[in-house]
């Protein structure tokens, strides 16, 4: 079971990318999932997470901005991005908290490999 994130680039500030993050493995279920990015020298921070049943909270300095989706039959989370700006710039990695396999294995706290993005002119 591991997650694979997907989506990143360079992109002009106003501009729009879509982040995507796929679990792969035999997943029974994920319970909250969810993007952080960290930027040089910073802290890794809280960008947007949701629940199984679509509840969702935003990091303040993104909300109107980005809207994190799943799509709950394919295992994957997706971000999408608009009106970015040179502060978005960062590292972003996906993570789902918990996931069961149809073993009833359970995986606690996994991180995706991480995707840049870079917002400049």
């Amino acid at each position: 079971v591991q997650l694979q994130a997907s989506g990143g680039g360079l992109v002009q500030p106003g501009g729009s990318l879509r982040l995507s993050c796929a679990a792969s493995g035999s997943i029974f279920s994920i319970d909250v999932m969810g993007w952080y990015r960290q930027a040089p020298g910073e802290q890794r921070e809280l960008v947007a997470r949701i629940t199984s049943g679509g509840s969702t909270n935003y990091a303040v300095s993104v909300k109107g901005r980005f809207t994190i989706s799943r799509d709950n039959a394919k295992n994957t989370v997706y971000l999408q991005m608009n009106s970015l700006k040179p502060e978005d710039t960062a590292v972003y990695y996906c993570n789902a908290d918990i996931m069961r396999d149809y073993s009833g294995s359970y995986y606690y706290d996994s991180w995706g490999q991480g995707t840049q993005v870079t917002v400049s002119s």
